[in-house]
Formats: structure tokens, C-alpha cells, sequence
């Protein structure tokens, strides 16, 4: 089911990512690609849109991608590549165990509310984000 594969897609492609920014290798428009996800994604929890599953987990690693390369560029001089990206691997296996729970609120028409409001704060965000990228 998506609420299970997709949180563990996201991380493990992202870890993907994060090593291609740790060997130095460019992506283009990252910073663009991290507004577009908050954008795109926020905009499908605000329309409660529920893409066939492969078609979800091909968005979620494409920003994904994104995500970790921003992630392994910021390696700390001082710090372990591998301890760093099992760190922000963990971290973010953790905002998605949130996200599930907090998805369980859309069992009631007040929770359904609450979970859409908080789709559109975050595609307003990556809307933001993505005007201070150009």
C-alpha cells in the first residue's frame, strides 16, 4: 500500500541522492527541485490525490533525488559520510512516520480538513520557495 512503500522509497532513493552529492557529482536546479516537491506533493494531499501507486513512487524518487543531494552536499568537513547520510535517512524515516499518523486523521471529515489545510501550508510553501529560486 502507498502509505507504507512510498515513506520507504523517499529515503532510500534520497540516500541515493545524498551519495551523489557527496562524490561532487552536479545536479542541476536541486534547490528548484526541492520547491517543486513541496509544491507538487502539498497540492496532491490538498486535492487528496491518489495517482496508480507506480506513478506516486516515480514522483516521490525523483524528488527524492533532489532531497538527498542537497543533504550530501552539506556533509560536514569533520564528519562521517556514512554516519551523516544513516543520520538524515533516519531523520527523515521519522517526519514520515509523523506524516503516516498524522494521516490517520483523515478518518473523520474534521481530521480530512485538518490534513488538506496542511497540504496547501505546504504547497504555498514550495510556491515561495520556488519564487526565491529565481
Amino acid at each position: 500500500s502507498a502509505i507504507w512503500l512510498l515513506p520507504v522509497v523517499f529515503p532510500l532513493v534520497m540516500a541515493f541522492g545524498g551519495a551523489l552529492g557527496v562524490m561532487g557529482i552536479a545536479l542541476p536546479s536541486v534547490e528548484i527541485g526541492i520547491a517543486l516537491s513541496a509544491l507538487v506533493l502539498g497540492c496532491m494531499v490538498l486535492f487528496a490525490t491518489r495517482p496508480p501507486l507506480w506513478v506516486a513512487a516515480t514522483i516521490v524518487g525523483l524528488f527524492a533525488i533532489f532531497h538527498g543531494h542537497a543533504h550530501g552536499t552539506e556533509l560536514p568537513e569533520a564528519a562521517s559520510p556514512l554516519a551523516f547520510s544513516v543520520g538524515f535517512v533516519l531523520a527523515t524515516g521519522l517526519l514520515h512516520l509523523c506524516g503516516i499518523l498524522i494521516s490517520l486523521l483523515s478518518r473523520w471529515r474534521a481530521g480530512r480538513a485538518v490534513v488538506r489545510a496542511g497540504g496547501a501550508i505546504i504547497a504555498v510553501a514550495g510556491a515561495l520557495f520556488l519564487l526565491r529560486a529565481f
